[in-house]
């Protein structure tokens, strides 16, 4: 066990501990294994290094925040403690923005930090990974966002894209043409494009190939200029379809990319794609990836349980496979 002090001269003792120490209370509430002890303009805080780490950098955020708004209420103090500073500067800032308005007239907004943080690094950056739990609203997201830039003309079209690991990225055998044949598999974006756009736009759109749906398979030897395109399902290509993909980026597009890699359904013998990307495009300037979470769930409320267990007995590992597809 050790101690340390930790100065808090530059802001209002009284502003951060709170009314009868409401404020500080609430923080020991959280760091249950460290003793807090708040004595003017010092905090002196007990407990093993690593736990003293962990406190220090939370409690330095909480600081920084009361330095800067001289005012710390129960609703900042607790997205402070659940969200790191970057995460609230984005809370604070993305309130109020509409993405679209819905066919019933409904604003859709983002609804969740992670959310807001894909709609905040949308704009800077050209390629993003959303990758998370089922339920999280990624995708529909995602797809709000390509709605708006099609109604905003930032883009000309909109192109879908999602593996379709059941029929091997091999339809011929199903019936009806390309797009009968995914159909099945890009439901979903189907659902989010009808709730933002009238029927019948929304069949004009797809049959002057405003908004396109294009297998993967299908896509080699494109160049994609002046669209906004959405990979869904993307822990569901080989990491060979990835690169091809990846590499058909054009002039003036953007790229989102959507996957929850603890429901990989590839063979065995293939790796996920979308895991290997998360490892090798990490750090590339204009390349974003967030990370989603329980906390993002908004489905109907044990979906988070749900979640949280099944997380508990299955870690997903990028060792079990090994990428053997064709480029």
């Amino acid at each position: 066990m050790i101690e340390k002090q930790i100065s808090i001269d530059g802001i209002d003792p009284a502003t951060l501990y709170g009314v009868h120490n409401k404020h500080i209370n609430k923080i020991s509430a959280i760091f249950t294994r460290v003793k807090i002890i708040a004595r003017g303009h010092e905090l002196k805080v007990v407990g093993e290094e690593a736990r003293i780490v962990e406190f220090e950098k939370k409690i330095h955020e909480i600081i920084d925040f009361v330095r800067n708004h001289n005012e710390l209420t129960e609703e900042d103090l607790s997205l402070l403690l659940e969200h790191n500073s970057q995460e609230l500067l984005i809370e604070n800032n993305g309130k109020n923005e509409v993405l679209v308005y819905g066919n019933n007239g409904k604003p859709i907004k983002a609804r969740t930090i992670n959310q807001k943080i894909l709609v905040h690094d949308s704009i800077d950056n050209d390629i993003v990974l959303a990758v998370g739990p089922a339920g999280t609203g990624k995708t529909y997201t995602t797809i709000a966002l390509a709605v708006k830039a099609l109604k905003s003309r930032e883009v000309r079209k909109i192109i879908l894209t999602r593996p379709a690991v059941e029929a091997g990225e091999h339809l011929g055998f199903l019936p009806g043409d390309v797009r009968e044949k995914l159909d099945p598999y890009l439901q979903p974006l189907y659902d989010a494009l009808r709730d933002m756009i009238p029927p019948r736009k929304l069949e004009d759109y797809i049959e002057d190939q405003t908004i396109q749906i294009a297998p993967i398979a299908f896509m080699r030897g494109r160049t994609l200029e002046n669209a906004f395109v959405v990979m869904d399902e993307a822990q569901n290509a080989t990491g060979n379809q990835m690169k091809m993909f990846l590499t058909r980026m054009g002039v003036n597009s953007k790229f989102i990319i959507t996957g929850d890699i603890t429901q990989i359904d590839l063979p065995r013998k293939s790796a996920s794609g979308l895991v290997l990307a998360m490892r090798v495009l990490e750090g590339i300037e204009g390349i974003s990836i967030v990370m989603f979470d329980e906390r993002d769930i908004v489905r109907h409320k044990l979906v988070k349980d749900i979640v949280r267990a099944y997380e508990s007995i299955d870690k997903p590992s990028e060792n079990n496979h090994s990428d053997n597809d064709e480029a």
